[in-house]
């Protein structure tokens, strides 16, 4: 089992929360970005770089996640691609993204992207709060300790 984070977007606490995890469970984490990322020193964490462009480090992530590797985004339809590969996805705000809520999320994002395309404001994503930080360590910690990795 390995974590992939899509690192472009993923906030700075929750990698920091990923660096300890990977070093307690002794669990590959690799951090796929589109620039040069600065990571801990350590055997469990990897940083990729891939070229800049329009969701390349989502498509490095999908071809190369495995059945039960677990991804970190909050980009729904890698999550989506994650899931029908047989993987696990995990918003930085704790909450996972499964089978049975993946559609849901697919139908918001997409009236959002429409909404914005035809020029309605409606904001971006609200700040990640403390108990956000909170809710993704324990859904990560409990993710570990399932898969006997903590």
């Amino acid at each position: 089992m390995q974590i992939w984070v899509d690192a472009d977007a993923c906030p700075k606490v929750i990698k920091e929360i990923l660096f300890r995890a990977a070093k307690r469970a002794r669990v590959a984490l690799i951090l796929v970005a589109n620039r040069p990322l600065r990571t801990p020193s350590s055997p469990f964490i990897k940083a990729v770089q891939v070229a800049s462009g329009f969701d390349g480090a989502d498509h490095e992530i999908v071809q190369h996640v495995q059945l039960g590797d677990l991804v970190i985004t909050a980009d729904i339809p890698l999550a989506a691609a994650v899931i029908e590969r047989g993987g696990n996805a995990l918003d930085p705000r704790g909450e996972f993204y499964t089978k049975d809520n993946i559609r849901e999320r697919l139908a918001v994002r997409n009236l959002f992207q429409e909404l914005r395309s035809g020029g309605v404001e409606v904001g971006g994503p609200a700040a990640l709060t403390q108990s956000e930080r909170h809710a993704f360590a324990n859904q990560l910690d409990r993710f570990l300790t399932k898969c006997g990795s903590a």
